[in-house]
Order: structure tokens, then C-alpha cells, then sequence
């Protein structure tokens, strides 16, 4: 028998060598899994005389096999792409996941949560639609619900957030596009919907001061997730009333910078980092788009595996321990990386 002293599921399959989605699956069915799995799991079982918590695992099978996930908007590539992952773990560790869309609306949000209470998940994970969500419903509902929160933050809300660092990713892309090329301006939405924005915004004030360069904040009328027709429409009227403080431009997030390379070629400006061209842009996120844009767009890229991973994890660790709240909130952020490509 061995020493290492098991604790919990987690511990347990770290010292088994098997993933942690399927250890749950095993103890949930064992017929679920394969039968050389399986052996390893029960000799797994006797070399470290783990039991699990019977009483926690027969409560959470009270509960359905199902695992909520809600994110703003499937029509933007963004959070389909990170459903479809969430998704994968999520029947990996067999269980049933449950997509709704709050198709950037409040209410939508509320209806979607009001939806799953009514079916007793075991989890959900959350991407919130950020300024305009209900911040007390959503909270209400978490504190009844195990609830992970992803991609933008509403504070002490659910067990836990996991998301990007902005500080660092902003930073980041400023210092190349100062390294390499004029000091760049900050292109977004005067009154942005997602928090993550503002967050943007102050990075770029801070990274761009710390640099000894003078903050321009280019700040667009426009409401909704119609992110590229905003970046279109509205960088149209800022190229042709030529009002731009520098060559380089840093858009707040992709989906207006593939607008703002769009009304670029409309109004004839070459884009990208060659002798001829005129303006540089930039993004952030590494949308799926963002590598077949004309140029291909310089961006951060975002770490959506590992929040997809974090964010299901953390769940189903909660499931397994048969608590309803743990002792203390975990928010974890994680860093972006540069993309350098065609635009900046």
C-alpha cells in the first residue's frame, strides 16, 4: 500500500496517471470507461486504499448529468470556439453539457439561469454578458447553483473566474508596437459592453505612460456585438476626416479591428508593415478570423484552452467533494501571447 496520503478525486488521479475527467467518469459508471482503464483505476484503487466520499458522490447523483453552459453570443466565433471545447470536457467526464446563448441581451441571461434552475444541473459555467447583466440575479442564482464564472468577471459572483490577463496582454502588444513603429492609439467604443474593455482601456493608459508616451483614446460611437459594422462605420469616418493622433493603431478587441482593416481598404490606405504602407493595426483575442483578414491581423492571442480546462475542473472538483460552496473564491487570469503577423 502507499504512503501518499488521497485526500480527494483530484489527488487521486494524480497519483493514478489518469486525466481527472476520467477518474469522475469511472466513479460515476465504470462500465463508461475502457476496460484497460478501468483495471488501472481499481489497481490504482488498492495500491493507495483510496475510497471516495460515498455520501458526496450518491448526493450529486440526485442531481441530473447535466452542466449548464452560457455564453453572450454563439454567433461570434470567440465563444463558439470555447463552447465547443467546454463542451468536449465536459462529456469526457460524462456528463450531459446544456448550451444557451443570451444573445447579448440581460434579460436573455436571466431567462437562460432561470431555464437551468428549473432542471437542477449540477454546475454551470458562465460567460456573463458583462455591463448590462443583472449582477444580483446572477448572483442569486450562483449561490444556489455551483457556478464558474469565465471570460468576464462579476465581482464575488460563483465559485470561481477564470480569464485573461489584460494588464499583461495589453502591455504586451504596446511594448512591439513602440519597439516597432510609432506609438499607437487605442481604438474602441465610447460605452463598451464588456468589462474586459475597460480593463483594455486602462492597460493601454498605463502600459503607454510607463513607456513616456502620451495615451490617444479614438472612442466610437456604437452599441450591440455588431463589433465589425461599428470598426467599419465608424473607422470609415475617422480615416476620411483623417483625425488620426498616429500610423498605429491598437483596436480594443479583434472584431473591430477586421471593421477598421475593412473601411482601410475602402478608402484606399495600405495597411500593414512594408515600406508602402501607410497604417498599422492591431487587435486583441486572436479571433478565428484574425488570421484570414487582408493583411493577416497582428493581435495577442488569448489562452482559451486552459480557461476552458480551469473552468471545468473546477466544477467538477466541486461536484465531487459534495459541496455546495467552497471556503473561498478562486479567481485565476492567464497571460496572452503576441501574434505577429501581416497588419502591425
Amino acid at each position: 500500500m502507499s504512503g501518499t496520503k488521497i485526500k480527494n478525486m483530484e489527488d487521486f488521479a494524480a497519483v493514478s496517471g489518469i486525466s481527472r475527467p476520467t477518474v469522475s467518469k469511472y466513479f460515476n459508471d465504470p462500465e463508461s470507461v475502457r476496460k484497460s482503464t478501468r483495471q488501472k483505476i481499481e489497481a490504482a484503487l488498492k495500491k493507495h486504499n483510496y475510497r471516495p466520499n460515498i455520501y458526496a458522490v450518491n448526493q450529486n447523483r440526485r442531481m441530473t448529468k447535466n452542466i449548464g453552459l452560457v455564453v453572450p453570443n454563439l454567433a461570434d466565433p470567440f465563444f463558439a470556439g470555447i463552447a465547443r471545447t467546454i463542451e468536449g470536457l465536459i462529456v469526457k467526464a460524462g456528463y450531459n453539457p446544456l448550451l444557451f446563448s443570451s444573445h447579448g441581451g440581460p434579460e436573455q441571461e436571466i431567462s437562460n439561469l432561470d431555464s437551468l434552475r428549473s432542471i437542477k444541473p449540477a454546475a454551470v459555467l458562465i460567460a456573463p454578458i458583462g455591463r448590462m447583466s443583472q449582477d444580483d440575479k446572477v448572483a442569486q442564482f450562483a449561490s444556489e447553483v455551483p457556478t464558474v464564472l469565465f471570460d468576464a468577471n462579476l465581482e464575488d459572483v460563483g465559485i470561481a473566474f477564470f480569464g485573461s490577463d489584460n494588464d499583461q496582454s495589453i502591455g504586451l502588444i504596446v511594448d512591439y508596437l513602440c519597439r516597432s513603429g510609432e506609438p499607437p492609439a487605442f481604438f474602441e467604443m465610447k460605452t463598451p459592453i464588456n468589462p474586459n474593455a475597460f480593463k483594455r482601456r486602462n492597460a493601454y493608459i498605463t502600459a503607454m505612460e510607463r513607456l513616456g508616451h502620451q495615451p490617444h483614446l479614438i472612442q466610437i460611437s456604437g452599441q450591440g456585438w455588431n463589433f465589425e459594422e461599428i470598426g467599419f462605420r465608424e473607422g470609415g469616418r475617422i480615416l476620411t476626416e483623417q483625425r488620426l493622433p498616429s500610423n498605429t493603431i491598437l483596436c480594443s478587441n479583434d472584431r473591430l479591428a477586421i471593421g477598421l482593416l475593412s473601411a482601410a481598404f475602402e478608402n484606399g490606405i495600405k495597411v500593414g508593415r512594408d515600406a508602402n504602407a501607410t497604417l498599422r493595426i492591431a487587435g486583441h483575442d486572436d479571433h478565428p478570423f484574425s488570421q484570414f483578414t487582408c493583411p493577416s491581423l497582428t493581435t495577442v492571442s488569448q489562452d482559451y484552452d486552459a480557461i476552458a480546462t480551469r473552468s471545468v475542473e473546477t466544477v467538477l472538483s466541486l461536484i465531487d467533494s459534495g459541496e455546495k460552496q467552497p471556503k473561498q473564491r478562486e479567481e485565476t487570469l492567464f497571460e496572452g501571447k503576441l501574434v505577429m503577423r501581416g497588419s502591425a
